[in-house]
């Protein structure tokens, strides 16, 4: 095969076996790569209710067709498992070495099943005890860096931390708690190498390919990404009223000017970097310790929380970094506790604006100790242990707490939250993109509205299972096309953009698929009482507001775009399209 190694390799940790199972070729054309084959692959492998942190729960390494060309951003990788913070499906992607490394090992997957005996290292098929428990991830790393590319996990995810992250090279597939999945399988690091390359069908078009989308990816569209970073959305969130203060409460919070990118860089005290194979560079790095930094972060551990000195909020990204911590949850879920605090709900709590309290309850997170042991098992369950009225302005859904966008702001978004299947998550809604466009009312969501967002959803399936990434989308007018001549040339296999165009789809719904056989239902798809009973109180959009009953009749307008049920269902036709029995 070309592009396709055409089998998964499944790793029992519990016996130490090891086989390299065939995936059959309609099924590598159905789902490409990334998120869509590690989402056919959970259906596989993971019995029907297996809890997270049991054995038997799958932690799946994807790689897809694109690893290993010249393609720029494609050396991506994409870990698949039930998330212990939500119950459903998680997905999340890291750019590095570690996905070109994982590739020539001679497969299009690793699964890894069963747990060790004993903290344990997997270097290729060979499992042995180590002894960096304890250690950071990138301690881990350095430890074994001669042995190959190396995934790992930090203390959060050895204390099962259900929003710890696992990373190669800093770059952390962070959403979801994969990190604690790993840490409960007593598997410390994941080792990969080999010299199994590919081979490419057309090298000489993959090349032209290569350069053209290389040229695009310096244009103008990706601009905003080289010049500033994703940390530039700070300011512009700001004004136009979408960037959430204070646990989304809507009110005026500290100022932000201290966090833009500019004034991170007044001192002369800024870097910028690339992920591996990728032209773009959106990385930057601030402070004296080059602490790589992106909005989501900011967002979750500033003004989220009340703070606005960059000096704290750049230790606190570096200690989330060190110890396995998504930012974006342990931001939002310490910003519940300080409104717990505020409101008396929670004795000992931190109050907003309390930088040295951040810094102190990260590491008691990770090590489950004192008020962070409750905290580790992430908002929604620390609101349902408190009560009080808590769970209404937690701000998660299905589990996960949101990230930087205010719903009420961005109401097509709001949406894509409600709907998503790894819970609420701008990454595979791209709901966005349409409230800051002319092409809907921002303000006020509708059915039109909802309509819509069904094409963003697809196309970030579809980049996520190429591996692509999403910072591109603005250089390729269209996409599927595109994918569909990126695939003939590397694979030789005949896609055609219709085909293409079927596998976004079918990848969405093998995610939701996989949720409601989980035991999702039709009111898991809504949001927190405060954004749905409460208007904004102040700022630029003061008095926006959105009601339970037309987020009711979005999703409704969403399903039945889908060709779903109108209550989220999937018809008997769309269950047959998935080849769950392949």
């Amino acid at each position: 095969m070309h592009g396709f190694h055409g089998a998964y390799l499944r790793f029992d940790l519990t016996s130490g076996r090891a086989q390299r199972i065939p995936i059959p070729t309609r099924v590598l054309r159905a789902y490409l790569g990334g998120v869509g084959l590690g989402t056919w692959l959970l259906h596989r492998e993971a019995p029907v209710g297996v809890e997270p942190f049991e054995p038997a729960a799958p932690l799946i390494f994807s790689f897809s067709p694109l690893v290993g060309t010249p393609l720029t951003t494609s050396a991506k990788f994409a870990v698949v498992a039930k998330s212990p913070l939500t119950g459903f499906v998680s997905d999340a992607l890291a750019s590095s070495q570690f996905a070109i490394a994982g590739k020539r090992s001679g497969v299009d997957a690793i699964v890894l099943v069963g747990r060790c005996s004993e903290p344990s290292v997997l270097v290729g098929e060979t499992l042995r005890p180590t002894a960096l428990w304890g250690r950071s991830a990138a301690e881990t790393e350095e430890a074994l860096r001669d042995e190959g590319a190396v995934a790992a996990i930090g203390v959060a995810g050895e204390n099962r931390v259900r929003f710890a992250t696992l990373s190669h090279d800093g770059r952390h597939a962070g959403r979801g708690g994969l990190g604690a999945v790993m840490g409960a399988k007593r598997l410390k690091a994941l080792v990969v190498g080999g010299s199994r390359r590919t081979t490419l069908a057309d090298p000489a078009e993959v090349r032209r390919l290569g350069r053209d989308l290389a040229r695009r990816s310096l244009g103008k569209a990706t601009a905003k990404y080289r010049e500033l970073g994703t940390a530039a959305n700070v300011a512009a969130f700001e004004r136009v009223g979408a960037l959430p203060h204070r646990n989304f409460s809507g009110k005026a919070g500290a100022s932000v000017d201290s966090l833009t990118p500019e004034r991170l860089g007044a001192d002369g005290q800024h870097e910028r970097a690339s992920c591996a194979s990728c032209t773009i560079g959106c990385e930057h790095r601030y402070g004296p310790d080059g602490q790589r930094v992106e909005y989501e972060s900011l967002f979750a551990l500033g003004p989220l929380c009340g703070i606005e000195d960059p000096e704290i909020v750049l230790s606190a990204a570096r200690v989330c970094d060190e110890l396995g911590l998504d930012t974006i949850s342990a931001g939002g879920t310490i910003a519940f506790a300080m409104e717990c605090g505020e409101r008396g709900l929670l004795e000992g709590a931190p109050r907003f604006g309390a930088g040295d309290d951040l810094l102190t309850l990260l590491p008691e997170i990770a090590h489950r100790k004192g008020l962070g042991d409750p905290l580790a098992e992430g908002s929604r369950r620390a609101a349902e242990r408190i009560g009080g009225g808590s769970l209404g302005f937690a701000a998660q859904v299905k589990g996960l707490e949101l990230p930087g966008y205010e719903p009420r702001a961005l109401q097509t978004l709001a949406l894509g939250l409600a709907v998503g299947t790894r819970g609420a998550d701008h990454n595979r809604s791209g709901a966005y993109e349409l409230d800051f466009s002319d092409r809907v009312d921002r303000l006020y969501g509708d059915a039109r509205a909802a309509r819509l967002a069904v094409g963003p959803e697809n196309r970030a399936a579809l980049l996520d299972s190429l591996i692509l990434c999403k910072f591109l989308r603005g250089a390729i007018d269209e996409l599927e096309t595109e994918a569909a001549e990126l695939l003939r040339a590397v694979t030789g296999l005949d896609f055609g953009t219709d085909e293409i165009a079927a596998s976004a789809r079918r990848v969405v719904a093998a995610r939701k698929a996989f949720n409601i056989r989980e035991g999702w239902k039709p009111s898991d798809d809504t949001l927190p009482d405060r954004f749905l009973e409460e208007p904004l109180p102040d700022g630029p959009v003061a008095g926006a507001r959105l009601t339970h009953s037309r987020l009711k009749e979005m999703v409704h307008s969403y399903n039945e775009a889908r060709g779903w049920s109108r209550e989220g269902f999937l018809p008997p036709a769309a269950m047959k399209d998935l080849l769950l029995d392949a």
